[in-house]
């Protein structure tokens, strides 16, 4: 089994009728609440590049950011770059010494 989740071709033909009920099932599988949150995310600057490189994971990777995430609160974890230029998450807040340059807190 295979899905194309985005379709880099757009030379052939679409067949607007095929789109519109796509759309039309997609839509009915979430509410109106969920639907205005998920628009209101994507409009986001840079949501469509961080979902991107989310997918763009293994799926371990994937589950082990997942399970990361879900056990911290929002509110406690703190993204940085260290000078290897690895993304490390870390659960609190950090103080670091000499902020790298473009990375803000």
């Amino acid at each position: 089994m295979s899905a194309i989740i985005y379709n880099f071709d757009r030379s052939t033909e679409s067949n607007s009728v095929d789109e519109t009920e796509r759309l039309f099932s997609a839509l009915g599988r979430y509410t109106i609440a969920e639907l205005l949150e998920l628009l209101y995310v994507g409009e986001e600057p840079g949501f469509f590049e961080l979902m991107r490189g989310l997918f763009g994971l293994s799926d371990e990777s994937r589950l082990i950011l997942q399970k990361f995430l879900a056990a911290a609160p929002s509110q406690t974890i703190t993204v940085a770059i260290d000078p290897e230029g690895r993304c490390v998450l870390t659960q609190g807040t950090f103080e670091r010494e000499k902020p790298i340059k473009g990375i803000a807190h």
